[in-house]
């Protein structure tokens, strides 16, 4: 019971750590790229993930965790997988409407259910598919305000949605089938992140916003923020690969729509941006949504937990009643020995 308790305890800190840093790394990029006009989202995610592999290279020096090796192949693969999901993510965007980049994040969820029910036979219920549907209208209602389509826009978000999905059930898959933790894996993948976004980086924002990320000028306070921004990324990569190691891809994606609400409402209460009476319908639909998903999820935890206790609980007995079986015979043995030794 008490592991229980601590493991629950584990995903509500890894939960917060995700949504708090993720909302903060949020408005710290949005005054650094839209008041500040530093405009280089891809070359920016390869600092931070440098910055990631920095601080855990030192945690593990300071034997804060213990390495645990993985095989090469499967962490270079993986690695790069992740790095290229993040370019065609920020492709998407660049060749797209907002509102077809926010359908572009939404059309992960159901992805990720597809393909974890054909490949990893996994269940979804009748409940969770619909507080999954009441999230994503909610969503959908509040953040899309366009549809612009358009051939290439359509095929990179394509291409978006598939490597995020594989990316991030492959988080989970690894984490658990190599029983490594979220931040040795993050440990070994961050530098082949980082390489593949290094050198792709460059060019993709140059193709993006016709600027050149080394002609840029860097006054003292674009500087500070760049270096918040790092800072603050290495808590949001560590606690993504923990809240999907500790729980699913799914639920990160849940979780990452309630950070779209929460940033929507920061940005109306700090930032006084547009708010309408439409984002505040769908805000209410999604936390409804979440509040549902949130409640069958616990509810079918509960369920296996007293299951597995069930089948416990009747293995132990069919286990005793074996053994006294097995110790009744001995004695029936034991006492036709002794009548033939006493007739003898």
């Amino acid at each position: 019971m008490g592991e229980i308790s601590s493991f629950q305890l584990g995903v509500i800190g890894a939960l917060f750590l995700s949504v708090a840093s993720s909302v903060s790394i949020v408005i710290c990029n949005k005054a650094l790229m839209s008041n500040l006009g530093f405009p280089f989202a891809t070359t920016l995610t390869s600092w931070h993930l440098m910055v990631t592999y920095c601080t855990l290279h030192v945690a593990h020096r300071l034997n804060l965790f213990e390495s645990k090796p993985i095989d090469t192949k499967t962490v270079v693969l993986f690695g790069m997988l992740n790095g290229i999901s993040i370019g065609f993510l920020n492709l998407s965007l660049g060749f797209n409407s907002v509102g077809f980049y926010q359908m572009t994040k939404l059309a992960i969820i159901p992805f990720t259910v597809m393909l974890e029910t054909i490949f990893l036979k996994k269940q979804f219920s009748s409940k969770i598919r619909l507080s999954l549907f009441l999230l994503l209208v909610g969503v959908g209602i509040a953040s899309i305000t366009d549809l612009q389509l358009n051939f290439m826009g359509t095929v990179l978000s394509l291409l978006a949605i598939i490597t995020t999905c594989v990316g991030q059930i492959l988080t989970n898959t690894i984490q658990k089938r190599l029983s490594v933790s979220s931040t040795q894996l993050l440990y070994q993948s961050a530098p082949f992140q980082a390489a593949i976004l290094f050198v792709s980086g460059p060019f993709l924002d140059q193709c993006l916003t016709k600027k050149n990320v080394f002609a840029y000028k860097y006054s003292p306070v674009v500087l500070a923020f760049i270096i918040l921004s790092c800072l603050i990324s290495v808590s949001v990569n560590f606690s993504t690969f923990l809240v999907i190691g500790k729980t699913s891809p799914v639920t990160y994606q849940v979780l990452g729509h309630l950070k779209t609400c929460l940033v929507l409402g920061f940005g109306y209460t700090l930032l006084h941006d547009p708010f309408t009476e439409r984002n505040l319908i769908g805000i209410l639909i999604a936390i409804g949504g979440m509040g549902l998903y949130s409640y069958f999820c616990t509810q079918e935890s509960k369920k296996k937990q007293g299951d597995l206790s069930l089948g416990s609980q009747i293995k132990d007995k069919e286990t005793a009643a074996l053994l006294a079986g097995v110790h009744q015979d001995k004695e029936n043995h034991e006492v036709k020995k002794l009548n033939k030794d006493s007739l003898v």
